[in-house]
């Protein structure tokens, strides 16, 4: 069984590449079961692995870099976290065809933490804000500044500006591109962050969030992770959370109303460029754009 492509350009993998993968490289974990996991994500291609482990490689040539942030972090910052974070086991090289390093890790029990999943909506906004606050308060010595490998996530949102218009013409006929266009060009005209950059995970959403019995219990996929403008991780208040929880979440965190702003706009963008690009491909994302679009317009056009 092979795993969906979400782009046109990535690369072949399926059960029987990874098998090979792990025969040459792991031979110890080998023999184990070997099943694709179902998932939205769209720069890695993950396999269950007997279980208690989770294979993960990456689709595309913009997420290679990912495998040595990971690897190289994420054991650095989990004591740090109040929620669970994905465990490296081990890292793969190129082999096989396949022309990457790839990486092995820890599974994390746990269904994606949709609203509908989760018993106190408030509770997790609460439970989300903690995980930023002491993510940002991690020293950020050595991090990555915004580039490649993290999808520019913690750029200034003028560096975004020609792919949201391009996307927001694309999508003419598909929402209201007038409305569109007003709340980004707002956007564009909140203060940029002045102070030092922070640690962000960059993409907050409802595919990298776990919850067991109801309760937030882990953050995965840190591929975006970097150091820049903590307003990207907002995403999450526009992306998941209903209005009430927002509030609770922004109150919690203690946000600035320029950060606010632009965290609105960081979600609009994002919305905006995923909805035409995956139009066709993953009517999941689509789902989740038109739902991010349509959460950050409303609010907009509700603070003016």
């Amino acid at each position: 069984m092979s795993v969906g492509k979400m782009h046109a350009d990535e690369v072949d993998i399926d059960v029987s590449l990874v098998k090979r993968l792990l025969a040459a490289q792991f031979p110890q974990w080998a023999n184990l079961p070997l099943q694709p996991v179902l998932s939205s994500g769209t720069d890695n291609a993950i396999y269950r692995l007997g279980d208690d482990m989770a294979v993960r490689l990456p689709r595309i040539h913009w997420a290679v870099g990912q495998v040595e942030k990971e690897q190289e972090w994420l054991p650095k910052l989990a004591p740090h976290l109040p929620l669970k974070t994905p465990v490296p086991l081990g890292k793969g090289v190129p082999c096989e065809g396949y022309p990457w390093y790839w990486s092995i890790y820890q599974w994390l029990e746990g269904e994606n933490a949709t609203l509908d999943r989760i018993a106190e909506p408030c509770q997790m906004a609460v439970a989300l804000a903690q995980f930023l606050a002491a993510l940002q308060r991690i020293g950020t010595t050595g991090g990555l500044l915004p580039g490649e490998h993290n999808s520019f996530r913690g750029v200034p949102l003028v560096a975004r500006d020609t792919p949201v218009r391009t996307a927001i013409t694309a999508l003419s006929g598909l929402i209201d591109t007038d409305l569109a266009m007003a709340a980004w060009e707002s956007a564009l005209q909140t203060p940029i962050w002045h102070d030092a950059p922070v640690w962000i995970h960059g993409d907050l959403q409802s595919g990298n969030l776990l919850s067991v019995q109801g309760q937030l219990s882990a953050v995965i996929d840190f591929g975006c992770l970097g150091v820049g403008d903590p307003a990207c991780d907002l995403i999450v208040a526009w992306n998941l959370l209903s209005a009430e929880a927002r509030e609770v979440f922004r109150t919690t965190l203690q946000v600035d109303d320029a950060t606010w702003a632009r965290g609105r706009g960081w979600a609009l963008s994002v919305g905006l460029i995923a909805l035409p690009y995956y139009l066709h491909t993953s009517p999941a994302i689509v789902r989740y754009a038109r739902h991010t679009i349509t959460e950050a317009l409303a609010d907009w056009a509700s603070a003016k």
